[in-house]
């Protein structure tokens, strides 16, 4: 690698340009120095098993070389990088890394085995749980960080060398109900259906439950025109940095009553028909459902919706008379985020945003749109090609009989032999360890201990299971519940393809040889097929899986088989669906839409009656939970770079100051945030940011420190996607100061040890 690898940020969807170069000593970006590795027992992780290295590849660095990261030009970043991206290279020669299986002894201790040991005990575990308890007993978690080539044959894996059904990924934490709302409106579930960069020229932008100046920082350049405008209208009931944007004639930051976005968007939308801002032509020539949708209208006009949201009706008002004059003019877009979404109304509400975005004629105009901000690095590629409960490759219905057919002769087997479907994320979990449900387990790619919902009862549930393997490349903190832990590549040490928030296939490049003992995903996998006896061929080789994901995928929505590696590493813009002797699809929608007669379709929604009255009224508040600027996911990758982890030690609960003063706690104060689930403890930072009805936790911390063990595991009855924005909690000042370690080799608490 003399002159560097070209590839994309591991961190978030908007997958950031990056080129990573051997260090020079002493420049900034270099990765530091190896520590030195920790003693013994669970942390244990730096030795090596001979024979089980991947091989390296042709210019590839040697791990133990320190690499740097420079920003590099490509349309979502322009060059730019935030300070995850910035530091994502101090993680490949971090001193935590695993690499050799570890297998827990009967102390609770992680010990080295070899690899031939290892592919031993999880094939007998497969096959001893099966014959006891059915093929439904194994089941598989996956992650929306998987590239499409692994995300791809982990689904194939699952329903074809475990026989099982029992199949979803964290993914459904994030992108459920936006999918569920874009499948049932326009056929299909692409985050933005068109370039990122078409943001710029827009003299509005309504942005719904994202706070994209923390979330992924280089997206916010492409906000500027609209700012510039004064157009940028932010939803969010917490003054984020992003709602910080509208100030100084920006915009108009709405703050809505938590769970309040679906009865605001009705309002909006009742502005828009009754005061005849309606694009007629646009709804007569690409629309169904319009009379349904006015008569479900009529209730929300704006100063009830102001009762029920706290948003002035003036600003209803202003909002959707702004949206409709941008359509007519600079261009407008609707753009949707969790903030939105991770409700159990989720799918409506997004709903009611792209039904907004329909009436003002937006989707699939020369100048304006509706679109949603995917999250995790591959949550887009990541849903398309099989790890979904309900899907096989290129976005097709499990359920579907032609699906089924084309899938079954890429794969070369009877279509008997594909399982129907499975359950999704949270239903899944529930079934861990019990009596008709999930006894054995593979975790690939995802940290349910840290991001699940009611993360107490998902601990419990792991710690049932007969067995569980978790391949990761540090000790997470659901690595830690495992059984067998599987040393795998890190994204800097292997080949494959992402898509990211656009729709747009991009290739990731091996920069460094993994440390000897760390295996690639794919190899894992074709050895376990082979071990099993699975019918059907399992490739290690990242490009001959990609070749086949390109036959499986044809013909259906996300269609990628006109897409291969060599048009990727020339640099050409690949956006699906991508037929074969096609140009690909930057835009969707501009002709039609997917479903059979070309025309959206606009479903009437309507709020819960929860939501449509007073919060809470018993002394409790809401919590909403998010992310940092410093912090991605979980925080087992980002919780470890020193840098990162110093300017966000700990987690820190935002309230605002007289729903403190009231509790008897001071800025700095230990609080405790509890309810029927559990209780985390954190510092309080007073802030105006947040209502007085509301407090905020990020959720990227362990332990005690979990804002999940407060989240209920109920969810959207469409999507699956778990109530994660709004739950009753009580908050109160802690009794004692609590002891913490620090910095510790991981960068986590003493509760955090404590509770593995």
């Amino acid at each position: 690698m003399p002159n560097g690898a070209d590839t994309h940020c591991p961190y978030c969807a908007l997958q950031c340009a990056m080129t990573l170069a051997p260090a020079v000593p002493g420049t900034a970006g270099a990765a530091p120095a190896p520590e030195p590795a920790p003693a013994s027992g669970a942390g244990s992780v730096a030795g090596t098993a001979p024979g089980a290295g991947t091989a390296p590849a042709a210019g590839a660095a040697q791990a133990s070389a320190p690499l740097e990261v420079s920003g590099r030009e490509f349309p979502t970043n322009r060059g730019g990088l935030c300070r995850k991206g910035w530091t994502s290279a101090s993680l490949l020669r971090h001193s935590g890394r695993i690499t050799e299986p570890l297998l827990k002894g009967s102390d609770g201790v992680h010990q080295p085995i070899s690899w031939e040991q290892a592919l031993a005990l999880i094939v007998a575990a497969v096959k001893d749980t099966q014959k006891q308890y059915g093929n439904d007993a194994v089941g598989v978690f996956g992650g929306g960080g998987l590239t499409n080539e692994k995300a791809y044959m982990l689904g194939k894996f699952a329903r074809l060398a475990l026989r099982t059904s029992r199949i979803d990924y964290n993914g459904r934490f994030c992108m459920s109900s936006a999918a569920a709302a874009g499948n049932r409106a326009f056929g299909v579930d692409r985050g933005l259906p068109f370039p990122v960069t078409d943001l710029r020229e827009a003299s509005v932008i309504l942005m719904l439950g994202s706070n994209v100046a923390e979330t992924m920082p280089p997206f916010v350049q492409h906000l500027q025109g609209a700012r510039d405008a004064g157009g940028l209208i932010v939803v969010d009931p917490r003054r984020s940095a992003t709602a910080e944007f509208t100030s100084d004639g920006g915009g108009i930051h709405l703050q809505p009553t938590p769970g309040t976005d679906l009865a605001l968007l009705l309002g909006i939308s009742h502005v828009v028909v009754h005061e005849g801002l309606v694009d007629s032509d646009y709804i007569a020539r690409r629309t169904t459902g319009y009379p349904a949708l006015v008569r479900s209208l009529s209730a929300f006009w704006p100063e009830r919706v102001q009762g029920i949201t706290g948003v002035p009706a003036n600003l209803i008002r202003e909002t959707a008379r702004r949206l409709s004059e941008g359509a007519r003019t600079g261009g407008s877009y609707i753009l949707t985020g969790r903030g939105v979404e991770q409700h159990v109304d989720g799918t409506d509400t997004a709903t009611a945003a792209i039904n907004l975005s329909l009436l003002l004629g937006l989707p699939g105009s020369a100048r304006s749109g509706y679109g949603t901000l995917t999250g995790q690095g591959n949550g887009q590629g990541g849903r398309e090609h099989g790890q979904k409960a309900d899907q096989l490759p290129g976005y097709r219905k499990i359920t579907d009989p032609d699906a089924r057919r084309h899938v079954a002769r890429v794969w070369g087997i009877d279509e008997a032999l594909i399982p129907g479907p499975g359950l999704p994320a949270v239903e899944l979990l529930k079934s861990l360890g019990k009596p008709d449900g999930v006894r054995c387990l593979f975790v690939h790619g995802a940290n349910v201990v840290v991001s699940a919902p009611d993360t107490n009862a998902v601990t419990e549930g792991l710690r049932s299971l007969d067995f569980l393997v978790v391949c990761d490349f540090f000790m997470s903190e659901t690595a830690m519940e495992a059984d067998l832990v599987l040393p795998v590549t890190q994204w800097a040490e292997e080949e494959g393809t992402l898509t990211n928030l656009e729709g747009r296939v991009i290739r990731r490049r091996r920069a460094l040889t993994p440390p000897p003992g760390v295996r690639n995903e794919l190899w894992l996998m074709a050895r376990l097929a082979e071990l099993l006896e699975a019918p059907s061929m399992f490739s290690d080789d990242p490009q001959a899986v990609f070749e086949e994901l390109r036959e499986a995928s044809a013909g259906g929505l996300a269609d990628y088989s006109g897409i291969d590696y060599a048009m990727l590493d020339r640099g050409e813009a690949a956006y699906w669906p991508f037929p074969a002797g096609s140009g690909g699809t930057p835009r969707l929608f501009t002709e039609g839409f997917a479903h059979p007669d070309g025309r959206a379709v606009m479903v009437p929604v309507k709020p819960a009656k929860r939501n449509t009255g007073p919060l809470f009224n018993d002394g409790s508040l809401a919590l909403a939970t998010g992310r940092l600027l410093e912090h991605y996911q979980s925080g087992s990758q980002t919780r470890r770079v020193a840098e990162l982890l110093a300017a966000q030690p700990q987690v820190r609960l935002l309230i605002h100051p007289a729903s403190a003063a009231s509790r008897g706690i001071a800025d700095g104060d230990y609080a405790t945030v509890g309810n029927e689930r559990g209780e985390v403890l954190c510092r309080a930072e007073l802030s105006n940011a947040v209502r007085p009805d509301t407090v905020f936790l990020p959720f990227h911390f362990p332990g005690q420190e979990n804002a999940n063990r407060l989240t209920e595991a109920v969810t959207d009855p469409i999507s699956g996607m778990p109530e994660f924005k709004t739950s009753r909690v009580w908050v109160g000042r802690a009794a004692a100061t609590p002891v913490t370690t620090g910095l510790a080799d991981a960068g986590l608490s003493l509760h955090a040890k404590e509770a593995s």
